[in-house]
């Protein structure tokens, strides 16, 4: 007998009233067809893993604890709206987020971790941002996009989150949680 899956992924958790300020931000731009992301889903994703099975997260716990315990609360600007994909009709619309460079040893350590849990490596560049919203029919043309400029935030927790795919939208819930407590 297999053992059973669900859905996972490792991300930076952030205030709810910084996920409530930008899920307000997105629905002002009233972008026709986009479907907008529930604020208490909004994170920073340091690495999809997909499909997992329970003994690949009992792998990832102790690299990524070790990991979120050598790194310090990393300061954010939250800035910058685009889509992706960057040419073409637009499907995902996202705010940038701008870190110390604390941020990519701490991705580059949850690809490993997940790489010698068994999941295959990433084929994307690693990209900081927030999704906003997705598109449910892409646009011909791309919305013009205002300058958002949603202020600083201190990002204090890593967790692994298990992401159920509902008809009426996605549930996030978390497994893991991991506080950044390395010295700055």
């Amino acid at each position: 007998m297999s053992e059973p899956t669900l859905r996972a992924f490792v991300a930076l958790e952030l205030a709810a009233a910084l996920r409530e300020r930008l899920a307000r931000a997105a629905a002002e731009l009233q972008l026709p067809g986009l479907r907008l992301v529930a604020a208490d889903n909004i994170h920073l994703t340091l690495r999809f893993l997909g499909p997992s099975q329970a003994r690949q997260l009992q792998l990832l716990e102790p690299a990524l604890a070790a990991s979120a315990a050598a790194c310090p609360k990393l300061q954010a600007r939250i800035a910058g709206a685009g889509m992706f994909p960057e040419r073409g009709s637009p499907h995902v619309l996202w705010i940038g987020v701008h870190t110390q460079p604390d941020l990519l040893p701490l991705q580059g350590a949850c690809e490993r971790a997940a790489r010698d849990a068994g999941f295959a490596p990433e084929r994307k560049a690693f990209q900081p941002h927030l999704t906003l919203g997705r598109f449910r029919e892409r646009p011909r043309e791309r919305p013009m996009l205002p300058a958002l400029e949603l202020g600083d935030a201190t990002l204090e927790r890593l967790v692994v989150f298990q992401s159920e795919l509902l008809p009426e939208r996605a549930r996030h819930t978390p497994l893991l949680t991991f506080p950044l407590t390395g010295a700055a």
